[in-house]
């Protein structure tokens, strides 16, 4: 694990939770303790969660809070809540920590530019869930789609791919950059998530069409480049498992 991997797993991290006994963060501390520069910004880190943590915990309810909402309370009429002045004031605090918080995130140097950490974040979204643009197990018909959202249409897929029925596609954004995603449906409620991004829209993008593994929670993603645009295959195996769909 390099430090830009740390980096990526720490930025979830939160102190004065269990989360130092999650082994997910386990190898991403030790490397922290190794390193004096990462060392350095997971205390800048840590500190400044602590500081977001706290002013949250500063913001309370107005003490008539619960009696102005039931005051204004109408059976079956539609109460636009954020308008509401005292609403309005708890909000514009929390928006005020929160803008904080992203410019923190956004000035620091190196975070989220790399090819590792757009792989990344696709990849463990996918183990949440997406929410697909087009549910559709023709692939033709998500390739269509991706092009009239001027998104990467244009994406060469391996032999094997190209035999799977769809299962969907959507198009997501990775910092003002758009990212296609083809869903291929293997049965048995698991997907294989492919992500196609520019080349030139990530730096460190692989520079070859030879795939690299890496395990990222559970699943395994394969990536890889072709022409333009650079490729991240993931799905719930391991390296043996995705080759067969990378190489006729």
């Amino acid at each position: 694990m390099d430090n830009q991997q740390a980096k990526e797993i720490l930025l979830r991290y939160r102190p004065g939770t269990t989360d130092a006994t999650d082994p997910e963060f386990a190898a991403a501390l030790e490397q922290a303790k190794r390193d004096v520069e990462l060392g350095r910004w997971f205390e800048r880190h840590c500190a400044f969660q602590s500081a977001i943590r706290d002013r949250f915990r500063q913001l309370t309810a107005p003490p008539d809070l619960k009696e102005k909402i039931l005051a204004d309370y109408r059976p079956a009429a539609v109460v636009l809540w954020w308008q509401r002045p005292v609403f309005q004031t708890l909000a514009a605090a929390a928006a005020i920590v929160l803008l904080i918080g992203l410019a923190y995130i956004w000035t620091q140097p190196g975070e989220d530019k790399s090819f590792a950490a757009l792989r990344n974040r696709v990849v463990r979204n996918a183990q949440r869930g997406y929410v697909m643009d087009i549910t559709t197990t023709n692939l033709g018909e998500i390739r269509r789609y991706l092009a009239t959202r001027e998104a990467h249409a244009d994406y060469v897929l391996p032999a094997p791919l190209e035999k799977l029925p769809g299962d969907g596609g959507a198009v997501l954004h990775w910092r003002n950059k758009k990212v296609s995603m083809v869903c291929f449906a293997l049965g048995n409620r698991n997907d294989l998530f492919l992500f196609v991004v520019e080349r030139s829209d990530v730096p460190d993008a692989p520079a070859a069409d030879e795939p690299e593994f890496t395990r990222i929670g559970k699943l395994t993603a394969a990536s890889w480049s072709k022409g333009d645009k650079a490729y991240v295959l993931a799905g719930a195996g391991d390296e043996q498992f995705l080759r067969k769909y990378l190489v006729p």
